[in-house]
């Protein structure tokens, strides 16, 4: 049987931390159900370490604080069309619909030229920022498209400043993320009259742990330093980012679709 349904559900991969996380909080404070979804298991083929349960555990602890009437926590890859398959299985038979979704899992590798670059690196990148968003988009638009028009459903997807312009050492993320661009854009498209916007997100330096394996590519000392590409003179925390995503997920927002909104201080500029 299912269970009362609040306002909006909210969907959000990459939700254990960093802007996945803020996002789920912030979607949260407005009574949304949230089911947040993360692979919460080291990646092979990554130089730093990924989510934990006890992450996506705090976070969800957190989105019940911030006054999420319901809170699902679901273990699975982006990479596994079944694992989001069953998530959206399990949240239509909680509740019926479906009405936002944030692709934010991702991942950094690189750290050679491009054409240096090994196969997995570049595969991985691939498979987690670009074909990642695919699946969850595959899994979750014939969800969405359940409610009966008219509809105000969003799928948010979050791309990067990097998919917007080039960076050495990095062009299997780069490539990946402008792959994202390209897929939001189309998919817009396709969804037109639909009732359902598709837009994406381009942050600049946040603070979180890609930001931190980026440092290390490059060699930096501490993140701080990245910085001077910001005409804010300072990094972004995911909070700043989350609310753009949140932004563009308004219901108000029937007339942006297709839109790469840049959440960069300035970087782009």
């Amino acid at each position: 049987m299912s269970n009362p349904s609040p306002n909006r559900v909210v969907l959000v991969t990459g939700a254990a931390r960093g802007i996945g996380a803020a996002a789920a909080r912030e979607f949260a404070t407005q009574g949304c159900a949230v089911v947040l979804f993360d692979i919460c298991a080291e990646i092979e083929g990554l130089s730093y370490a990924c989510a934990t349960e006890d992450d996506l555990h705090a976070t969800a602890a957190m989105c019940r604080e911030a006054g999420a009437p319901e809170v699902q926590s679901v273990i699975g890859d982006v990479r596994v069309q079944t694992d989001l398959d069953t998530a959206v299985q399990d949240l239509m038979a909680s509740w019926g619909h479906l009405d936002v979704v944030v692709a934010a899992a991702g991942v950094m590798a690189g750290g050679t030229p491009g054409w240096e670059l090994s196969e997995e690196s570049w595969n991985l990148c691939h498979d987690v920022n670009l074909t990642g968003v695919w699946r969850t988009a595959r899994a979750a638009l014939p969800a969405m498209l359940q409610t009966p028009p008219p509809r105000s459903a969003r799928f948010v997807a979050v791309a990067s400043a990097a998919g917007l312009s080039g960076n050495p050492l990095i062009a299997d993320y780069v490539a990946s993320k402008h792959g994202v661009v390209g897929l939001v854009k189309a998919l817009a498209i396709e969804c037109g009259e639909l009732g359902v916007t598709v837009n994406a997100v381009a942050p600049g330096s946040t603070n979180t742990a890609i930001l931190k394996a980026s440092a290390a590519v490059y060699g930096l000392s501490t993140v701080e330093e990245f910085a001077e590409h910001h005409v804010i003179g300072r990094i972004l925390e995911p909070e700043e980012v989350a609310a753009g995503i949140v932004w563009l997920a308004d219901a108000a927002r029937g007339a942006m679709t297709g839109v790469v909104l840049p959440v960069d201080g300035g970087m782009s500029l």
